[in-house]
């Protein structure tokens, strides 16, 4: 890296079930760095799941909590951060996690997307609660589109999660270079 003291934050932002937990534990471990999931941090400080904060408390709620913690995470360094799929939509969570940082946005075919999501029924997606939930995906995918454009994409449909590791740790090195 050009400076040895600092170490940026590595933000890996995108849709659900793109692959940013996975990838982002690996990634992490490639770099020596810390693993931060943001959804899950807000689970561990509310006590709560992120189903019941959307359920009993709303999601504006939810979203609060959110850029509190894109803040907080904002200040610190050596961090592998996924977001929630919706946080880096926000212009001031992606200023915050962005200050010192780089991101990249994972995307995935919807119908890779609604696979991957399946294979994990004791997960609770309460954006997708509904009679159609492939349909609501598309929706949402077409609604993010934009926001999710500002960021360098990583196409994950197809790949491995360590091809991944290799292609961002490439894209790092280069950078770094």
């Amino acid at each position: 890296m050009k400076d040895d003291i600092t170490r940026p934050n590595i933000i890996i932002t995108g849709f659900m079930g793109t692959g940013k937990t996975t990838l982002g534990k690996r990634l992490a471990a490639a770099l020596g760095y810390e693993f931060v999931d943001t959804d899950e941090l807000i689970v561990a400080r509310s006590g709560r799941t992120v189903e019941e904060i959307f359920h009993e408390q709303g999601e504006a709620v939810f979203r609060e909590m959110e850029s509190a913690i894109a803040k907080e995470l904002g200040e610190k360094e050596g961090l592998v951060i996924s977001t929630g799929g919706r946080t880096m939509l926000d212009p001031t969570n992606a200023a915050a996690l962005s200050k010192k940082g780089r991101v990249f946005c994972l995307v995935a075919r919807p119908e890779e997307i609604m696979e991957r999501l399946s294979q994990d029924p004791d997960v609770c997606r309460p954006l997708l609660d509904g009679p159609n939930p492939m349909e609501r995906i598309v929706e949402l995918l077409r609604e993010r589109q934009e926001g999710y454009a500002r960021f360098p994409q990583l196409v994950t449909s197809g790949k491995s999660p360590d091809e991944l590791v290799d292609i961002l740790l490439e894209i790092i090195q280069q950078d770094s270079a």
